[in-house]
């Protein structure tokens, strides 16, 4: 692999803080989002939270709406652009229909998950967006960018809802021996030292989740953002039972829906679905990743960016 810096292609170029805000099922909003871009972050949504379907297009105007006035007023300081995430899963009914709106829009990032189709990619590319996919182990990642993906999400152990089992060390070093395209790593990242570390491991961004649960503008419960606050990586459990792919939970959740979070039972992957049962089951079901001993206190997501830029920053310093 080249030691030069690498090439970002169109949006993903130029950002204010190597971290790509990681879209939450039912959690991100446009407020969320708005919030995340204007602080120097990607903000992402998935297209599903959106629903009914016909409001995707409502969301993506006033996202796009508040990102351009933002900038108009902000000429020497851009927000970072926002991304939807597209669930390419034979599950997902809705797919066209949100990927046409994207096209219309021309959403600048298109995060694809749980499947990789070249017609998805190229829909992106036919106005410049680019695409991430995300993947939990190298062969998956050779079959995204076989189909046209621009870039990959490295789903490690510990992240947030679906999680994958790869230590980051691991699943980046494989990724980086033979591409060299853009490369976003994701597992309990919540802080600015965790940002740092990702980008020393070869990545070029930090994947950030469930830290941003706990913030102002997401549309959580209260009882969630509490729950976050308060706990830490013993918590956190993981299992396939709720939509067929292995996730990781927060047990309190587990435990209020009558279950016991040490004995779970294990789901048939074939009925993986992500209609409205999926949504019941992250609604009561709370997604989240291992790095939350890391979050101390709500706050919005102004003040959290911040932080992790502070951070950041103190963290460079000690490795002179």
């Amino acid at each position: 692999m080249s030691n030069t810096p690498r090439k970002l292609p169109g949006a993903l170029a130029n950002l204010p803080f190597p971290v790509i805000g990681s879209p939450l099922f039912i959690i991100s909003n446009p407020k969320l989002v708005i919030a995340q871009c204007k602080a120097g972050v990607v903000g992402s949504m998935p297209a599903l939270n959106a629903r009914p379907k016909e409001q995707l297009e409502e969301w993506l105007i006033e996202i796009t709406e508040a990102l351009d006035a933002y900038n108009a007023a902000n000429p020497d300081k851009p927000a970072a652009p926002f991304a939807i995430n597209q669930i390419v899963h034979k599950s997902n009914d809705r797919l066209d229909y949100d990927m046409a709106m994207c096209v219309k829009y021309k959403v600048p990032i298109i995060i694809t998950s749980l499947g990789a189709r070249v017609e998805i990619n190229e829909a992106a590319h036919s106005y410049g967006g680019v695409v991430l996919h995300d993947v939990i182990n190298n062969t998956h990642a050779h079959k995204a960018i076989e189909k046209g993906a621009d870039g990959l999400i490295a789903v490690a152990a510990g992240a947030g809802g679906h999680a994958g089992a790869k230590s980051p060390f691991a699943l980046i070093a494989e990724i980086r021996q033979w591409f060299d395209g853009p490369v976003a790593l994701s597992g309990a990242i919540a802080t600015g030292q965790g940002v740092l570390a990702a980008l020393a491991m070869g990545a070029d961004f930090a994947y950030i989740g469930s830290a941003f649960i706990a913030t102002d503008e997401a549309r959580a419960t209260p009882e969630y953002k509490d729950a976050i606050v308060a706990g830490n990586s013993d918590d956190i459990v993981l299992s396939n039972l709720f939509t067929g792919v292995h996730g990781n939970y927060l047990a309190p959740s587990i435990k209020a829906a009558g279950l016991d979070p040490a004995n779970l039972p294990v789901s048939d992957p074939s009925a993986m679905n992500f209609g409205g049962d999926a949504k019941k089951a992250w609604k009561d079901i709370w997604g989240c990743g291992q790095g939350i001993g890391s979050v101390s206190k709500v706050q919005t997501t102004g003040e959290f960016v911040a932080q992790l830029k502070s951070q950041f920053e103190q963290a460079k310093a000690a490795l002179v």
